[in-house]
This record gives structure tokens, sequence and C-alpha cells, in this order.
């Protein structure tokens, strides 16, 4: 089998190129849950609609967490190319303290509106709405297990090259999650207030 001038590609080009496609199919995918909630935002089959449901304070709040956690996270990918680990695991403990705010301030959010009776199933709008931001609130969820595997990975292994080049992948899939929130918040809270 004959091969390129240059050899197979290097690992870390392999794994690079392979988590943006992963990355780019999940944008799609939340491309697809924002014409979907697009189109049915206004199927409220006369239940409540975002105007009488969005609580903007706690909404802001829940940004503010995410986007810090976003800078807590990058500071600690620096920290780990710089091999300062005491600094590198304060900066993931702010990250996972961060996102497990913004979780918990979604999960509560939920259960008000489920406790007011506009669960996924009262309209189409709810249902859009339960799906859309329901699917953004697993991603941080599985986020935050994998920054957990990652803190205790580099506790055992070190700053190693595949281990830092993990830690990359997973920054990467933090700050799309920002990204991703930042089009919710605009179309569906900001859009959804008016």
């Amino acid at each position: 089998m004959a091969r390129g001038a240059g050899g197979p590609a290097p690992v870390r080009i392999i794994v690079g190129y392979g988590f943006w496609i992963f990355l780019l199919s999940d944008i799609i995918l939340f491309s697809a849950l924002f014409a979907t909630y697009a189109v049915l935002s206004g199927q409220t089959a006369g239940g409540p609609s975002g105007r009488e449901l969005f609580e903007l304070h706690r909404v802001g709040i829940e940004t503010l967490c995410l986007l810090f956690s976003s800078y807590t996270c990058g500071l600690g990918l620096l920290f780990l190319e710089q091999r300062r680990l005491p600094a590198f695991y304060a900066a993931c403990a702010l990250t996972f303290v961060l996102g497990g705010a913004f979780l918990g301030l979604e999960l509560s959010e939920f259960a008000g509106l489920v406790a007011r009776g506009a669960g996924p199933s009262r309209s189409a709008f709810l249902s859009a709405f339960f799906s859309l931001v329901g699917l953004h609130g697993a991603h941080v969820t599985v986020g935050l297990a994998w920054l957990i595997f990652m803190t205790a990975q580099t506790a055992a292994r070190g700053p190693r090259e595949f281990v830092r080049r993990r830690f990359l992948c997973f920054s990467l899939f933090w700050h799309a999650l920002d990204i991703v929130w930042v089009g919710v918040l605009t179309l569906v809270y900001l859009m959804g207030a008016r």
C-alpha cells in the first residue's frame, strides 16, 4: 500500500479533524431544532407563550454562569499547556461549579414550568422549547461528566500530550455549547419574551 510522501497524518491532526466533524454534526442537530422551534414558537394551542413564561433575570444569570465557565475552561487549557497543575485544577473546579449552577437553574426553570402546567405536552411551542433547551442541558451534563473525567485523567497521567489534546477537544466542545446557548438566548428567550 503506497502512502503519501510525508507518511500517515499525525494523531493530533486525525483527532482534531474527527472532533471538528463531530462538532459540526452537533451544530447541524441544533440547527434543525432551532428551525423547528422557529416554526412552532407561535403554536401555543391557547396555552401560555414565552412572554408569559420566561423570566429574563434568571436566564441572564444562567447565561453569565455559562459564559464565565467558558472563560475558566479556557484558562484551564492555558494552565494545562503551561503545566501549572494547581491553577489548572482550580480552573476546572470553577468551570464545574459554574456549569453546575447553569444546569441547576435550567432544571429549576423546567420544574417551575411543569408545576405551572406548562410542560412539554401542553403545546407544540412548549414541546419545541423543552426539546431545544433540554438537549442543550443534556450536552452540558455530558460536558460536566467529561470535565470530571479529564481532571481525573490529568491527575493520574499528568499533562502528557494526549491528555492536553483531549482537554483541547473538551474545551472546544464547551465553547461550542456557549455558541449554541447564545442562539438559544436570542431566539428562544429574548425574541420569545417580546
